[in-house]
């Protein structure tokens, strides 16, 4: 039996190409049938007439570059997801970027602080809220305006003179963070009689000018406007 196959096999295989899925259906016989397993063997006619039609293995194979009905649905899905996903956030990010730009009579009134400086005593100061951070106003007295003018800027770690510092030379309007670590400095403390930073002993002047310590910089002149003679709006600049 093994030799009229292999005899058949070995002529077969020699007249075309398209037997190729022919050998290798006789191999897989041969191999069963030498393992003595119950293998159902195809007549060699039968296996003549399925050589002669000449069709391969190829000729029945589907492409996979050619998606079917199914696969066409699921694109069509996941294409429509993708863009109904796009389109919500370029709406969020443009309704994001409009409002930015269209602030509110209510964020712009908490951005301006209006202050009367009439109920502060000369001599003293008090501290305020503006915008997260704590706004002095100081009313000097004439001594205090006299020194901050008399300092000589070679003297000072950040020169400026304190006309530069001040609309009013009775009022000084400054923040009140330490230009070190940001600390919250004490009023009338201090070798100058301006500020003291408790935290890293840094000396401010009357006019919130560094003269000791590790503070690099003078305490920071936000923008104001005297609105009236003793009336002041705090986040306004002069135009």
């Amino acid at each position: 039996y093994q030799r009229r196959v292999r005899g058949f096999f070995s002529s077969f295989w020699s007249t075309s190409k398209k037997t190729m899925y022919t050998r290798q259906l006789l191999r897989r016989v041969l191999k069963n049938k030498n393992r003595n397993l119950s293998v159902k063997v195809v007549p060699l006619k039968a296996v003549r007439y399925i050589a002669s039609v000449g069709n391969s293995y190829e000729d029945y194979k589907r492409d996979p570059n050619t998606p079917n009905d199914s696969t066409k649905a699921f694109n069509y899905m996941m294409i429509g997801a993708a863009g109904v996903g796009m389109l919500s956030f370029a709406k969020g990010t443009a309704t994001d970027f409009i409002t930015s730009l269209s602030k509110t009579a209510a964020v712009q009134a908490l951005a301006n602080v209006e202050v009367d400086v009439s109920t502060i005593k000369e001599g003293t100061a008090i501290t305020l809220n503006w915008r997260g951070k704590p706004l002095f106003i100081r009313h000097r007295t004439s001594d205090e305006i006299s020194d901050a003018q008399s300092t000589a800027l070679s003297d000072l770690r950040d020169p400026q003179a304190d006309d530069e510092r001040v609309k009013k030379p009775e009022w000084l309007i400054l923040l009140g963070i330490c230009t070190h670590l940001g600390c919250v400095p004490l009023n009338k403390q201090g070798d100058y009689g301006g500020w003291y930073c408790p935290c890293h002993g840094s000396h401010y002047d009357v006019s919130g000018r560094i003269r000791k310590g590790p503070a690099p910089k003078n305490l920071e002149i936000p923008p104001y406007k005297f609105i009236e003679d003793e009336l002041v709006v705090v986040g306004m600049e002069d135009k």
